[in-house]
């Protein structure tokens, strides 16, 4: 399982889309010890051949230390992410996201020269992708908790929407 509830998040939702995930990858390995980087969730599907890497991040950091941390995180990823399924050969091209909790993507479309998705957007991505899935037909897995109560959500969504119109 995944340490933060976002990257909990993207791992349920592309795999229940068919990708294969790796999470908390540690690439690099250092001659000292440790590591050069921890990849947070990539993502490959085998039928379209969609390559990801995502990291999410729920800081509140400006957008300098932003830059330099996922420089850091996608110059790693383009240099390891080749090597990480093995027997499977990956297109070239990597899809770079930053799934940010904090900030816009109105003045800040790329960081680091990867794609800037807000949580809302992610979060509204998911919900009309649950949209019509009826959970008595198809249910979500247990192992996608997070995905399973969002579907909850989109089942009640009358419900829901008196409480989230008096909030």
């Amino acid at each position: 399982m995944a340490n933060n509830y976002l990257e909990e998040l993207v791992a349920e939702w592309y795999d229940f889309r068919g990708y294969l995930v790796k999470r908390n990858v540690l690439v690099g390995k250092l001659v000292k010890g440790g590591y050069e980087c921890e990849l947070d969730i990539v993502a490959f599907n085998p039928h379209t051949k969609h390559l990801v890497h995502i990291e999410p991040a729920h800081d509140a950091h400006d957008w300098k230390k932003r830059e330099a941390r996922f420089t850091k995180k996608f110059t790693a990823g383009k240099k390891h992410i080749p090597g990480l399924f093995p027997g499977i050969t990956l297109p070239d091209k990597i899809e770079h996201s930053c799934l940010l909790g904090f900030g816009s993507n109105t003045n800040h479309p790329t960081l680091a020269g990867a794609k800037v998705i807000t949580i809302a957007d992610f979060i509204e991505e998911i919900l009309r992708g649950l949209a019509g899935k009826n959970m008595h037909s198809n249910a979500m897995s247990e192992n996608h908790s997070l995905l399973r109560t969002l579907q909850f959500i989109t089942q009640n969504k009358k419900r829901f929407s008196n409480v989230l119109g008096q909030i």
